[in-house]
């Protein structure tokens, strides 16, 4: 069973993070504008000092990990969910747990540099992380269970295929008749 949504989520975590990034490295106003797109207003003449590539550059490449662990949900998920049902599995809640973090730190950060109205952004923004992790688990659920489900349906069928077979011998021996097989053979 192909696991669209999952697919879906991921590819759009990993655009989201991705372009983050990306805007982070603007040279002139990188994280204001970055958090400008979060929906958080920024005067850049108050924050001159979250410009410098110290700064930015970990912000970058942390951003660009999630991106990149969100990719690899993404590649896992579409090429080995018909081999392996639980694939990705691991990868999924490393790449949901390192936003959730990076979110956390980015909330920090901001809150150490006074800037006001991140605490929503960054709230909505993890709901948005929870909600996508909660859809994620109850399409993996469903297709397990639906696996399952198919599973122990061929089995019973098994099950009565043979008790079937046991009953028919076990009257055939109490009879006295032989046993004939479609072939007119014993």
């Amino acid at each position: 069973m192909r696991h669209v949504l999952t697919s879906f989520l991921a590819l759009h975590w990993a655009v989201v993070f991705a372009l983050l990034a990306y805007i982070c490295m603007d040279g002139n106003r990188g994280i204001a504008s970055a958090l400008g797109v979060l929906g958080v207003s920024v005067q850049s003449s108050r924050f001159q000092g979250l410009e410098h590539a110290v700064v930015v550059a970990p912000l970058v490449i942390a951003l660009l990990i999630v991106a990149l662990l969100f990719c690899w949900a993404f590649l896992e998920t579409l090429l080995n969910i018909a081999t392996r049902p639980d694939a990705g599995d691991a990868v999924v809640r490393i790449a949901f747990i390192s936003a959730s973090f990076l979110l956390s730190i980015i909330l920090v950060g901001g809150a150490a540099q006074g800037i006001n109205g991140l605490f929503m952004v960054v709230a909505i923004q993890m709901t948005a992380l929870l909600a996508s992790y909660v859809a994620v688990l109850a399409e993996r659920r469903s297709s397990l269970a639906a696996t399952a489900l198919h599973e122990s349906e061929a089995r019973l069928a098994a099950y009565r295929m043979a008790t079937g077979a046991a009953h028919s011998s076990l009257l055939s021996r109490i009879s006295g008749h032989p046993e004939t097989r479609p072939g007119g053979r014993r």
